[in-house]
């Protein structure tokens, strides 16, 4: 028998992903596409197999292939896909599946995302760490023991059924006619992109596309696939402003994230698109009868989100930060929408699952069935000032969180501990949120205010605290 294998370096808390050829190789894929079957009770069944560019994705979906017929699961290939339609093809024919793909991170990058059948998610606490545990026995014994009766492989493309599916939720054919520039950063949205908002497989749309980096390729030649970067979005605000565009709309590698530009290049926030989508959303709801619908929006997410979705008759539920939590509530609460700040979006008629296309849909259908401009659109979801996210580091995160909630719990300030520390004045001026990172020595400091003088002023006395030189 081998040493002992551990495979904890590439099991995260919500994927796996890792470096191609250190912490990621054809032998724990094939071992992971074992565990996965086994895990699963999937011996008979239907499994999706996918991936995206990446030049390690066609081999390692063979070599899960390969563990997982090995086990009796009967594998489809999907070949090139997004991860949205992973999420699609689950729901749709209700069967577990995984893609490869490393999301935004680089080149040398690859990982897998895996769900059960009608795209529910498994994360560490719901079958990550079994399978994780698994795959390590597979690979410390050597061999995977094939059942009597293996698994059969086919091939089936989702792009046309992922396609339909998504203009069926939202009608763009009656919008003005719009020209938009699309960053696909050289990620599957250079694929599903011209399925869904152009002519290749359907009728064409209203939409004069512009589009930036279309190529699939992963080592990224132009820019990072992470348009949370400011600097990632230079291209697309530039190209923006000088086709004269409506508006730019940047994905990540594997498309289940979108950002949005305005036509003067200036980024609209997650928070304001979050909002902005859930508006339509439980307009729709309300007019199909039902009562108070449920919007999912993280902690923090502007404060403007849950007071658009109480004033247009929804209910505002709060939720930690992480799309476990998300997709948890949006289960148990039957939300018809969910946003976070990270611009994942995520809808009850995709199967709770996240997807940047059908959130740029949504932005699109605002955009284009009124006259003003994006950036006129979009002050009405925009009240506040934020912060963004700003990191420290620090070496003892318990004092500096200790530090902090000595400084600032004081008489007329509310402190809740749903997600770290967050501390809300009663006069209602601004509101901060500081967390502990979860694999690094830094604490997240996300801060509002009415005006930028305030949160300017805010940001700093809250920084000066953490970031005080330890005794």
């Amino acid at each position: 028998m081998n040493s002992i294998i551990d495979l904890s370096a590439s099991f995260k808390a919500y994927d796996v992903r890792g470096i191609v050829g250190e912490t990621i190789t054809e032998a724990t894929v094939e071992a992971v596409g074992a565990a996965f079957v086994d895990y699963l009770e999937l011996s008979g069944e239907q499994v999706l197999v996918g991936g995206d560019m990446r030049p390690s994705s066609p081999e390692f979906c063979m070599a899960f292939a390969r563990g997982a017929t090995l086990r009796g699961a009967h594998v489809t290939l999907l070949d090139l896909i997004s991860t949205d339609e992973l999420y699609y093809a689950s729901g749709h024919l209700n069967a577990a599946g995984v893609t490869f793909t490393a999301s935004h991170n680089p080149a040398e990058y690859n990982g897998m995302k895996m769900t059960r059948a009608g795209a529910v998610p498994l994360s560490s606490e719901s079958g990550l760490r079994e399978i994780q545990q698994l795959a390590e026995r597979y690979l410390m014994e050597g061999y995977i023991p094939p059942v009597d009766v293996p698994g059969e492989s086919s091939v089936l493309d989702v792009l046309e059924g992922y396609s339909r599916y998504l203009r069926a939720q939202v009608d763009l054919s009656a919008i003005r006619p719009l020209k938009v520039v699309i960053d696909a950063g050289n990620g599957m949205a250079g694929l599903t992109t011209p399925a869904v908002l152009g002519d290749q497989l359907l009728p064409a749309l209203p939409l004069e596309i512009v589009p930036l980096y279309f190529e699939l390729d992963g080592s990224f030649p132009n820019h990072p696939a992470n348009p949370l970067e400011p600097e990632n979005l230079l291209d697309l605000q530039a190209a923006v402003v000088a086709h004269g565009a409506d508006l730019g709309i940047a994905f990540d590698g594997d498309a289940d994230r979108c950002f949005i530009i305005d036509e003067n290049g200036a980024p609209v926030s997650p928070s304001a698109i979050t909002a902005m989508v859930a508006r339509r959303e439980i307009a729709r709801a309300r007019a199909a009868g039902e009562q108070s619908p449920v919007v999912i929006h993280n902690l923090i997410t502007s404060r403007a989100v849950p007071e658009l979705i109480r004033n247009d008759g929804g209910r505002a539920v709060r939720t930690r930060v992480g799309h476990s939590f998300i997709k948890a509530h949006m289960a148990a609460e039957g939300a018809v929408f969910g946003g976070e700040h990270s611009a994942h979006y995520y809808f009850r008629d995709f199967w709770n699952a996240d997807t940047g296309m059908l959130a740029a849909m949504h932005v699109l259908a605002a955009l284009g069935t009124q006259d003003l401009p994006l950036s006129e659109l979009g002050r009405e979801y925009e009240p506040y000032v934020a912060s963004g996210e700003i990191n420290s580091r620090v070496e003892n995160l318990t004092a500096a969180m200790d530090r902090t909630r000595t400084e600032f719990d004081v008489d007329g300030v509310k402190v809740d501990t749903l997600d770290g520390l967050t501390f809300t004045p009663s006069h209602g001026r601004w509101w901060f949120n500081v967390r502990a990172s979860n694999t690094e020595p830094y604490l997240r400091l996300n801060a509002e205010a009415e005006d930028a003088v305030t949160l300017a002023d805010l940001t700093a006395r809250v920084l000066a605290v953490i970031r005080q030189p330890e005794q």
